[in-house]
C-alpha cells in the first residue's frame, strides 16, 4: 500500500504570488526510505508541512491538488492533532518544537497529548532518551541543552509519539557523529516494524543507503530514482544545493558517467587502476602550512577557565591562545562546551574562576557592548538575533547603539550589505528572507560593528550546499583580509576545506589543539570527540596521507 500519494499539489503563501508548490506528483509506498532534496526555497520544508496539515491549517495560503495518506485524503478534514501519531514531522527549526521546562517533560508532553497511559508513558522516556543518546538527561533545564542536545530531544520527543511516517527536515544539523549513529539506529529500528521515513537533506553521505532520492526544483519534481541513477551527476548535484560524493571528484574529472560514491568503492577503483598520491605535490601542500603558522602576539587568551551551569560543570581548565589572522575551528561532541566557550571571547559569559583575556586585559573589566566592537558573535539560532523589521534597520540596529556617527551609517550598511550579496534588500522584512538570506543578514548585523574578529556558531546549519559554499567562501576572504575567524561546526568538511587551526573540546576539557591536517590525522582521536573525517580524507588515509579536500586529493594524484 501506498504510505503517501501527492497528485498535483500546488500551495502559495498568503501575502505572495508566486507558488511555493508548483504541481507535485509523489508516491511513496509503506516503508520506504526517501530523501527529498534541493536548494533553498524549492519547496522542500514546505512540502513536509502538508503531510500533517501545518500547510495550510497553521501556514496558511491557496492550495489545490490533494494529498492521501494510507489511502485517505487529508484535504479539509484532517486537523493537525489528528495527524500527529500518522505523520511526525521534525522542523528543520527543531528549536520551536521545544515546550516544556525539562527533558522528561517534553518527552512525555505529546504522548500526554495524545492520551497515551501514564504508566506506558513512564516506561517509554528512558529507552527512548537512551535511543538518541540522552541517557541520565531527564532532569535537565531544556534551556541549557546544547543545540545538538536539543535536536536530539525534539527527535526523541516524535519518536516517542511512535508515529507511522517520520519526516525528518534537515535532522542532523547540529548533530555529531555519534549522535546521528544513534538516530539512524532508531529510526532503523522502526523500519523494521513498517515505519515510512522522509529526510529532507543536502549532503550525499546522508542520502547513500534511501531507497529513492527526490529532487525538487522550483517546486516540483525534477528527478528521482536510487542513490546510484541521482548521485553520479556532480554538475546536477550542485545546481541543485546538494553536496556531491567527494571521491567520485577524480572519476567525474575523467569523464565517467557512474563514479564511485563511497570511500570503500573509489579505493577499489584507485586500487584496479594504479593511481597513486604524488607524495612531492603532498610535501609541497604540508610545506605551505609551516609558513601560515606563524603567530605573533595572542589576542584572546584563556587561562585555567572553569564554568558551570547549575546542574553540571561544562568546562574545566581551558589554556589556549587565539592569534591575529587565524581561522580557528572549535569541535567536539553535544554538549562538550564548545559554545559555552566561545561565549566567554566577547562577554557574553564571564569566568566564574580563571580568566579569559582580550588585547591584554581581562574581559571582567569591559561590557558586551563595548566587546561587541571587537569580537563580533553570530548565534547558532540566528533569528534570536534579528530584532528590527527591515534588513536595513537590522544592519543599523549595532552602529546606531554604539555611536557610530549618522552620516556614517549609511556608508556601512551599504558596504556591508554588497559584502554578503544582500544589496537591494534593504526595505524588505528580515522574516521574508529565506534561513540562508537571514543567516547573511545576521552575518552583516556583526560586521556592521566592525569587529577583528568574528565567532560564527554553526554558521553553515539549515543551509543549501551552495548556501554553505558562500557563508564559508565569505569568511574565507574576510580572514584573508585580516580578520580572525573562530567557527564552531558539526560539519567536519566545512572544517577541513576552511579552517587551519582545529581545537576538540571533550567533556569540558581540550583534548587536541593542532592544524587541521594534522587533527584529522588522528581518526581514533576523532572518534574519541564522537567525530568523523569526511570521506575523502578517509579516502587519502587509505592511500597514505591526509588530502582534506577533493581539490587537494585531485592535485595530488597520480594517475597512470
Amino acid at each position: 500500500m501506498e504510505a503517501i500519494r501527492i497528485d498535483d499539489l500546488r500551495f502559495t503563501y498568503r501575502g505572495t504570488k508566486l507558488p511555493v508548490l508548483n504541481g507535485i506528483n509523489l508516491d511513496v509506498k509503506r516503508g520506504e526510505f526517501v530523501v527529498i532534496a534541493g536548494q533553498t526555497g524549492a519547496g522542500k520544508s514546505t512540502l513536509c508541512f502538508t503531510l500533517n496539515s501545518i500547510v495550510p491549517l497553521y501556514k496558511p495560503g491557496r492550495v489545490s491538488g490533494n494529498i492521501e495518506i494510507f489511502g485517505r485524503s487529508i484535504r479539509g478534514n484532517r486537523r493537525v492533532a489528528d495527524m500527529a501519531q500518522i505523520v511526525g514531522v521534525i522542523s528543520q527549526d527543531f528549536e520551536s518544537q521545544l515546550c516544556a521546562t525539562d527533558v522528561e517533560l517534553e518527552v512525555a508532553f505529546g504522548q500526554e497529548s495524545l492520551g497515551f497511559d501514564q504508566d506506558q508513558i513512564s516506561s517509554n522516556i528512558p529507552g527512548i532518551l537512551s535511543q538518541v543518546g540522552l541517557a541520565g538527561f531527564e532532569d535537565r533545564d531544556t534551556s541549557a541543552l546544547s543545540g545538538g542536545e536539543k535536536q536530539r530531544l525534539a527527535i526523541a520527543s516524535m519518536l516517542a509519539l511512535d508515529p507511522r511516517i517520520l519526516v525528518m527536515d534537515a535532522p542532523f544539523t547540529d548533530l555529531d557523529h555519534a549522535g546521528k549513529n544513534a538516530v539512524f539506529t532508531a529510526v532503523n529500528q522502526r523500519r523494521k516494524n513498517g515505519l515510512t521515513l522522509i529526510l529532507v537533506e543536502s549532503d550525499a553521505a546522508q542520502m547513500l543507503n534511501a531507497d529513492r532520492i527526490v529532487i525538487i526544483n522550483e517546486g516540483k519534481v525534477a528527478k528521482q530514482g536510487t542513490p546510484e541513477e541521482v548521485l553520479s551527476n556532480i554538475k546536477f548535484l550542485e545546481s541543485n544545493g546538494i553536496r556531491f560524493p567527494q571521491v567520485a571528484v577524480p572519476f567525474f574529472n575523467e569523464g565517467e558517467d557512474s563514479p564511485p560514491l563511497t570511500s570503500e568503492e573509489a579505493y577499489e577503483s584507485f586500487q584496479s587502476r594504479g593511481w597513486k598520491i604524488d607524495r612531492e605535490k603532498y610535501a609541497s601542500l604540508v610545506y605551505k602550512e609551516k609558513h601560515r603558522r606563524q603567530r605573533g602576539t595572542p589576542i584572546i587568551e584563556v587561562n585555567n577557565l572553569l564554568y558551570a551551569y547549575p546542574e553540571r560543570r561544562v568546562l574545566e581548565g581551558i589554556n589556549f591562545k587565539i592569534y591575529k589572522g587565524e581561522f580557528l575551528a572549535i569541535i567536539g561532541s553535544n554538549g562538550s562546551g564548545k559554545t559555552t566557550l566561545a561565549k566567554h571571547f566577547n562577554g557574553l559569559l564571564k569566568p566564574p574562576k580563571g580568566e579569559v583575556v582580550f588585547l591584554g586585559e581581562d574581559t571582567q573589566v569591559r561590557s558586551v557592548a563595548e566587546l561587541s566592537q571587537w569580537v563580533g558573535y553570530l548565534s547558532q539560532d540566528i533569528d534570536q538575533q534579528i530584532v528590527a523589521p527591515t534588513v536595513y534597520e537590522e544592519v543599523a540596529f549595532g552602529p546606531i547603539n554604539i555611536g557610530v556617527p549618522e552620516d556614517e551609517i549609511g556608508s556601512r550598511i551599504a558596504e556591508v550589505l554588497k559584502l554578503v550579496a544582500l544589496s537591494g534588500y534593504e526595505n524588505r522584512s528580515p522574516f521574508s528572507l529565506t534561513k540562508s538570506e537571514r543567516r547573511r543578514l545576521a552575518l552583516a548585523s556583526v560586521l556592521a560593528l566592525g569587529p577583528m574578529i568574528l565567532v560564527c556558531d554553526e554558521p553553515t546549519a539549515g543551509l543549501d550546499f551552495n548556501g554553505q559554499k558562500m557563508i564559508m567562501e565569505l569568511l574565507t576572504r574576510l580572514n584573508q583580509a585580516g580578520h580572525t575567524i573562530i567557527i564552531i561546526t558539526q560539519t567536519m568538511w566545512v572544517v577541513a576545506e576552511y579552517a587551519h587551526r582545529a581545537l576538540i573540546l571533550h567533556e569540558g576539557k581540550i583534548i587536541a589543539d593542532d592544524t587541521v591536517r594534522n587533527i584529522f590525522a588522528q581518526e581514533e582521536l576523532l572518534a574519541r570527540a564522537s567525530l568523523k573525517s569526511p570521506e575523502i580524507v578517509q579516502l587519502s588515509h587509505r592511500l597514505g596521507v591526509t588530502a582534506l579536500s577533493a581539490k587537494e586529493f585531485d592535485f595530488c594524484l597520480k594517475k597512470q
